[in-house]
């Protein structure tokens, strides 16, 4: 496995770890702490202005280790095309997609999987046009009714066997950490893996979105998890992106940005 002891390049921050700060606070705050690289929502980049975001963030030297994010699918409408524009207006190296749910009213999971693959498959030309990756993230299988119907990695990697070229993988520490298949999924992505994420699961978990772990606190064998990413010969960047309403958006965000340096130097 790389080293990341001493080695600031390889971290990237997503916007939501740091919720308060602007995206012109999050690119002063990663510069004054040596971070070269983000992972912005989309929020703050539209707060910004999508070409004063780009201007910015270059202006900065920061790189964009993923753009999060468009979905939800179906749909390869005017919503999924801006979403593509704007990853290439700021530099991403990937735009991740959530899949999205059941459609309302609708207890069909095997026609809403049907539904994801056509709503990707559409907007894939358009990406093509741009120099866009697309990122499939599966998520934790109790989002499938109404965030993403794509849950594990056999899954997602399914879909780039069919979508073909243009479409790889956001593998989330997070959402795929229990899976018995975990190895064998990472193995048969390979150089299809755009960004890799990271936070913990902590025990017990008030709530699934928004009370996820600094590393290192909670259960993930993270180091584990990287040296399976790794091994595919993935070299790009660990964005740490936490969700957390009742801890860390409650402190100060140029604290939760140095232990999340700590942390990728210890523990991820």
């Amino acid at each position: 496995m790389r080293d990341l002891s001493n080695d600031r390049s390889l971290l990237a921050i997503n916007s939501a770890t740091v919720k308060p700060w602007t995206l012109e606070q999050l690119v002063e705050g990663c510069v004054r702490a040596g971070i070269t690289a983000i992972a912005p929502w989309r929020d703050i980049v539209q707060a910004h202005g999508v070409e004063k975001a780009g201007s910015l963030i270059r202006g900065a030297g920061l790189s964009v280790s993923c753009y999060c994010r468009a979905g939800l699918f179906p749909a390869a409408d005017e919503a999924g095309r801006r979403a593509v524009d704007e990853a290439a207006a700021i530099g991403a190296r990937s735009l991740v997609l959530i899949a999205g749910g059941l459609p309302k009213g609708s207890k069909d999971l095997a026609g809403a999987h049907r539904q994801v693959r056509d709503g990707i498959a559409a907007l894939l030309p358009y990406a093509l046009a741009a120099g866009v990756p697309l990122a499939i993230e599966p998520l934790h299988p109790m989002y499938a009714a109404d965030r993403a119907c794509v849950n594990t990695l056999a899954h997602a990697n399914d879909l780039c066997d069919q979508l073909g070229e243009g479409v790889g993988l956001a593998v989330d520490a997070y959402h795929v950490w229990w899976d018995p298949d975990l190895a064998a999924q990472i193995a048969r992505a390979g150089e299809r893996i755009l960004t890799y994420h990271v936070c913990d699961w902590l025990v017990p978990t008030r709530d699934l979105l928004l009370d996820r772990g600094m590393p290192g606190d909670g259960v993930i064998d993270l180091r584990s998890i990287r040296a399976m990413v790794e091994a595919t010969g993935y070299n790009g960047l660990i964005d740490i992106e936490i969700f957390s309403a009742q801890n860390w958006w409650k402190r100060e965000p140029a604290e939760v940005l140095r232990i999340c340096l700590e942390r990728h130097q210890t523990v991820v």
